[in-house]
């Protein structure tokens, strides 16, 4: 669309045309999906998942580990006869407990916030498309 400049009237008494109406245009906006924010959401998403998994499967590991390696420990009696093995075998269900509440604390507390303000600006940039 180019734009030309009104041309003077042909005789003195006519009036000068209107000046054409030059539409407003908004810098157009990077799409959502190089969003920055897109970015730290991941890197949130992945250390949550890295937190709540290293939690369960480090436990887990160790009771591998010490099993294999170290049974002196794992049949020493700690009390009342119960071997070293069995309690920390018994505490493997409370460890993965502390990783799921770890997970949910850190989705409540990182992710979902920003999970949220990408929703919203995602609906916002979705309703401006449509008035286009």
């Amino acid at each position: 669309m180019s734009y030309d400049p009104p041309h003077p009237p042909p005789y003195p008494w006519q009036p000068a045309p209107p000046e054409p109406v030059r539409p407003h245009r908004t810098p157009p906006r990077a799409p959502l999906g190089h969003h920055s924010d897109l970015g730290v959401l991941r890197g949130a998403y992945r250390w949550q998942r890295r937190t709540a998994t290293l939690t369960a499967l480090g436990y887990f590991t160790l009771f591998l580990v010490l099993s294999a390696y170290a049974p002196h420990v794992m049949t020493r009696d700690l009390a009342d006869g119960i071997p070293a093995g069995l309690l920390l075998a018994l505490l493997q269900l409370p460890v993965t407990w502390l990783a799921i509440a770890l997970y949910e604390y850190t989705a409540r507390r990182h992710v979902d916030p920003l999970a949220d303000r990408i929703r919203k600006e995602a609906e916002l940039d979705a309703r401006r498309g449509a008035l286009r």
